[in-house]
């Protein structure tokens, strides 16, 4: 005869109730790091909205400091408006160094030309000159020479762009044939201006 055998946990409601009390014990602690965590998480927030309320704070006394230091300046007479400091920036933009373009000129002039005078006006540097009339040269041919040399001279084109024959004359002076001529030298300010009306 065949013998059937039975196994009884007497120890089951023991086990059920430690997994009740380890999930419970579980569900608290992730409770108590949620609550925390959240704690931290407000608390970061507050922190950082307190940090940015001090700094929009000095933001405005910063700029409130300043708008009271312009006004003071604007009452004192020591105050340079926005008109005031765009003709400061263009004279010193459009301001031409004349030591480097005199030095230029003195290299640039040959032995057989002679400046005798120069003047500037409107952005126009005329130079007024005397050369000897040669039998061997043709009569224009150092006067070009001597534009082209303006052309081509880093100092001169910095500020001038065009340079131009405008007149000759011949004379005679202590029995000598010479030749006056004018070149101009047309600023680039005015050459821009030109070209914006179409000239």
């Amino acid at each position: 005869m065949t013998q059937f055998y039975f196994t009884i946990n007497l120890n089951k409601f023991g086990e059920l109730r430690k997994q009740r009390e380890a999930e419970s014990r579980l569900f608290m602690t992730l409770i108590i790091a949620f609550a925390i965590g959240t704690v931290i998480l407000y608390g970061s927030v507050f922190f950082f909205y307190l940090s940015l309320g001090n700094k929009l704070e000095n933001r405005q006394q910063l700029l409130h400091n300043i708008n009271r230091e312009i006004e003071s300046y604007r009452e004192s007479g020591e105050y340079l408006s926005t008109s005031d400091l765009e003709r400061l920036a263009r004279t010193s933009t459009e301001r031409i160094f004349w030591a480097n373009k005199l030095i230029a000129l003195a290299d640039i002039t040959t032995d057989k030309i002679a400046i005798t005078h120069f003047s500037y006006k409107n952005s126009v540097l005329s130079l007024f000159g005397i050369t000897q009339i040669d039998i061997e040269r043709k009569e224009f041919d150092l006067i070009h020479d001597f534009i082209e040399s303006l052309r081509t001279n880093e100092q001169i084109k910095l500020d001038f762009d065009d340079i131009k024959f405008v007149r000759s004359s011949r004379d005679r002076e202590k029995d000598v044939n010479i030749i006056r001529f004018q070149i101009d030298c047309v600023g680039k300010e005015l050459t821009a201006r030109d070209r914006r009306r179409g000239l």
